[in-house]
């Protein structure tokens, strides 16, 4: 298995979720247990001494390989969902994406001063979606932020809206 293979696992959906959009499915990697076994394993050598206290997942697709990944190097999960899907009090970003705007949110007590956050998600296209992550992870003052995404697609220059000091790594280059 390679990330050539994780590469060729994906399904492109053309015109989804509108047309020009060429949707990357990594539902077909997910259900094949070999590359979901070497995804893993390659996020957890990425992330395995760095210290991380949570993983931070994007909903929907960074709640699959989230909690493996957090579940491997022993951290906690923390869910980022879209309004109106977290029970207790959160605090919220709006942001644009490549196809409209979209709001996402997180509990106010669901990170501390004290921790080192892995945020991840399942694709960078222009950002918009991680970045409000970040942004919102930023308010919790936590050491250190890594972000780590499963694809990051060329000619969008999406890690171009994070600061420069950030820590942004993707596993395969669509």
């Amino acid at each position: 298995m390679s990330k050539e293979s994780l590469a060729k696992s994906i399904r492109t959906i053309p015109d989804f979720p509108k047309k020009g959009i060429q949707f990357k499915d990594v539902t077909t990697l997910f259900k094949s247990a070999e590359c979901l076994k070497e995804l893993s394993d390659i996020m957890y050598d990425m992330y395995k001494d760095k210290g991380i206290t949570k993983v931070v997942g994007i909903e929907s697709r960074g709640f699959i390989t989230g909690p493996i990944l957090a579940t491997r190097i022993g951290a906690g999960f923390v869910p980022i969902r879209k309004p109106d899907k977290l029970p207790a009090d959160t605090i919220s970003k709006s942001y644009e994406k490549e196809y409209g705007t979209d709001t996402i949110e997180i509990h106010k007590d669901a990170i501390d001063e004290n921790d080192i956050i892995l945020l991840h998600d399942d694709l960078l296209a222009t950002g918009g979606t991680m970045k409000a992550a970040y942004d919102l992870v930023k308010e919790f003052h936590p050491k250190k932020i890594y972000t780590n995404f499963i694809i990051e697609l060329k000619g969008l220059n999406g890690r171009d809206v994070f600061p420069a000091d950030a820590n942004v790594d993707s596993i395969l280059y669509l």
